[in-house]
């Protein structure tokens, strides 16, 4: 018996969750994250762990993370100088992309710059034709003049993505070869290596965004394994997948596009325990730390997957956890642009030098600085202690905006807020209309430093009646690593038809069968049962995309075309409400997820309480540009069964809760706060 333990790292908080084997308790912690020395922030947390609850480094028997050190690198644009190897006269593969307007209602819109702009990109000579047959070798002259075209440009990646790898990866292997015996010190990848998956732009496009990120996750991963065996933990660390699993931090260095949404993922799989333990069926979360908001929908307590989220503004066509990362968090910088007109974000003050109201240097007003103004803040210290709270600092920061737009402090500090609500807004209402969700008929779930503290903004601006903000949300993402089963996705593309394609099926999922279990039991070490999901994604032929669609292991292994068949129309009826039940059928890609289930906390119930607790305090909070006087309470001293009316704020380790007037909060024998508006 030890203790299993959780870590989500952001950009500015490194949050914990401990669960002792032995007593089922559960215990969380957050410190300040340290970007420029990764690692530390680990060490710091164990021994505040060891300081706060006895659990001595030595203990701990499982050692999982998340980390949003790669979607902040893309929002933020601050990974490798990245080059493109492409096929002879396909150099053009990101500047094409789809060819689709990122809002058709808006004219001047236009797709953002690609993380490889086209002076970046070079031709590779040679050819592999669509059935993986080699047309013309390699011309590694081509390779060559590339690697120097990379040198004078002063790049420190390459990203090789030639056509047809997902059938023949020779060439692009070769390639690789050859850059690392002529320039070993440029990091290179494969695109068949990240995701061997047919259409060149998605599997272009999504290892680009891995070898952007790949030499910063690859260091800071490093470092984490050597601060963790010099303070003395036994545990292999672990880190979260972009599916909602975990895989080893030793993997993740040379996969990385498998955790660009490690901590994102994490968050939707703690969020789903949440929506199941609270009975809401259908939930919409909303994870905002310092410098993102995630936002995902789960349904019958369990969250949604696909392909092609954005990681940013780009998107990555590997199976991940539906969750869509917006550039606005707690920490997000506010900012007036030439023509006067005030902006939040993307930039992010992190944790060093953090919002100004940390009084570590930072001197630009950030979205937690407004509501420090606001009066939302500034009564308890936060996270955990890690900050202490200057107001004045805030209202000198808030105040330079406010000389800029010629507005009182208060106005310009509730300004910043509305400003990055209407921005989260925006964004959630193309997600809302994308998946034809009405949010009415959805629970806002509300975590991360930030998510409690905005919830009731974006609640009203969304129309959305019920919130439901857990127990210890700051560190939710932690907890979700922790409870996260050992989890891995595998691919073939067979492009078959599905008549006469029962022998294809079959030898592709055995072949994939195989992979997986060596993935699961031999690199990860897993000893227990473990459970196999099989899906396909099939279309009608003639069709340009596909429906990912379930199967049973007994139809593939009995060549059950017909059942396959039905499986498929059913599915293309349940999503398009039609189905063609005499049309041909095609297979294009077999996919199977392996899962080996991990152990799961019990949590404790709480005391029943009185109708009404007794607030520590009354404080003046400024919003609908009105001044209201608004109790305050310690989340800890709340018990089940009581009830408090806003306008409130909910004070506590890990965040702020701020419960606006019109909004009425319960507390369910969990302790989560259930407010109804």
């Amino acid at each position: 018996m030890g203790y299993r333990i959780g870590v989500d790292i952001g950009g500015t908080f490194t949050d914990f969750c401990a669960f002792d084997e032995a007593t089922k308790a559960v215990h969380t912690l957050k410190v300040l994250s340290t970007p420029d020395r990764p690692g530390e922030e680990v060490v710091q947390g164990l021994v505040a762990l060891q300081d706060r609850y006895g659990i001595a480094p030595s203990e701990v028997s499982y050692f999982t993370h998340g980390t949003t050190v790669g979607v902040n690198t893309v929002i933020q644009r601050k990974g490798v100088n990245l080059c493109l190897f492409t096929t002879k006269n396909f150099e053009d593969v990101l500047e094409v992309a789809r060819l689709k307007m990122p809002d058709p209602y808006d004219l001047f819109s236009r797709r953002p710059v690609p993380l490889v702009t086209k002076e970046k990109v070079f031709q590779i000579g040679g050819r592999i034709l669509a059935d993986g047959s080699e047309d013309v070798p390699v011309d590694e002259d081509s390779v060559r003049a590339a690697i120097a075209g990379v040198r004078d440009i002063g790049g420190e990646a390459i990203v090789v993505a030639l056509l047809h790898a997902y059938r023949n990866a020779a060439h692009e292997h070769r390639v690789r070869d050859i850059v690392k015996a002529e320039a070993p010190d440029l990091a290179v990848i494969c695109a068949c290596d990240v995701w061997p998956v047919i259409r060149e732009y998605e599997r272009t496009v999504t290892a680009v965004v891995a070898g952007y990120v790949q030499p910063r996750v690859a260091d800071y991963l490093t470092a984490l394994e050597q601060s963790l065996e010099r303070a003395g933990v036994p545990a292999v660390p672990m880190i979260t997948k972009s599916n909602g699993g975990v895989m080893s931090a030793a993997l993740g260095k040379t996969q990385c596009a498998q955790m660009l949404l490690s901590g994102t993922a994490a968050g939707v799989i703690g969020a789903s325990y949440v929506a199941r333990m609270t009975g809401s069926a259908n939930t919409m979360s909303i994870d905002i730390g310092g410098t993102s908001a995630d936002v995902a929908f789960i349904r019958d307590g369990e969250p949604q997957y696909g392909v092609g989220e954005m990681i940013g503004e780009f998107p990555i066509h590997i199976p991940t956890v539906s969750v869509t990362s917006i550039g606005e968090g707690g920490g997000s910088i506010a900012w007036v642009d030439a023509q006067g007109v005030l902006k939040v974000g993307p930039e992010s003050a992190g944790s060093d030098p953090g919002p100004a109201c940390y009084g570590k240097g930072g001197t630009r007003a950030a979205i937690t600085d407004a509501f420090c103004v606001c009066g939302f803040l500034g009564q308890a210290e936060l996270g955990y202690s890690a900050v202490h709270i200057d107001t004045e600092l805030a209202r000198k920061a808030v105040g330079n905006i406010a000389a800029q737009l010629g507005l009182g402090l208060q106005e310009t500090a509730e300004a910043i807020i509305r400003v990055a609500v209407s921005g989260m807004y925006l964004e959630v209402s193309k997600l809302l209309s994308r998946y034809g969700i009405d949010p009415r008929e959805f629970t806002l779930q509300a975590f991360g430093g930030a998510g409690p503290m905005l919830a009731c903004f974006v609640a009203r601006e969304l129309g959305m009646e019920r919130i439901v903000v857990p127990t210890t949300p700051g560190v939710l993402s932690a907890f979700g690593g922790l409870i996260a089963d050992i989890k891995n996705d595998f691919i073939k593309t067979v492009y078959c038809d599905l008549d006469g394609g029962a022998e294809t099926l079959r030898d592709g999922y055995a072949a994939l069968r195989r992979d997986a279990m060596t993935w699961l039991h031999d690199e990860q070490g897993f000893a227990g049962e473990a459970t196999l999901l099989y899906t396909a994604d099939m279309r009608y032929r003639g069709q340009s995309f596909e429906i990912e669609t379930v199967l049973q292991e007994n139809w593939i292994e009995a060549g059950d075309l017909a059942a396959i068949a039905d499986a498929f129309h059913a599915e293309h009826g349940r999503v398009y409400d039609h189905a063609d039940d005499a049309a041909a059928v095609q297979a294009i890609n077999l996919r199977l997820v392996i899962v080996g289930a991990a152990p799961k906390p019990e949590l404790k119930q709480l005391p029943e309480g009185g109708q009404t607790p007794e607030p520590i305090g009354t404080m003046e909070v400024f919003y609908d540009g009105a001044t209201h006087e608004a109790a305050l309470y310690d989340r800890a001293a709340l018990l089940a069964g009581q009830r408090i009316d806003g306008p409130a704020v909910v004070q506590q380790d890990d965040c702020t809760t701020c419960i606006l007037g019109g909004f009425t909060a319960e507390i369910d024998s969990y302790g989560n706060l259930l407010l109804n508006g």
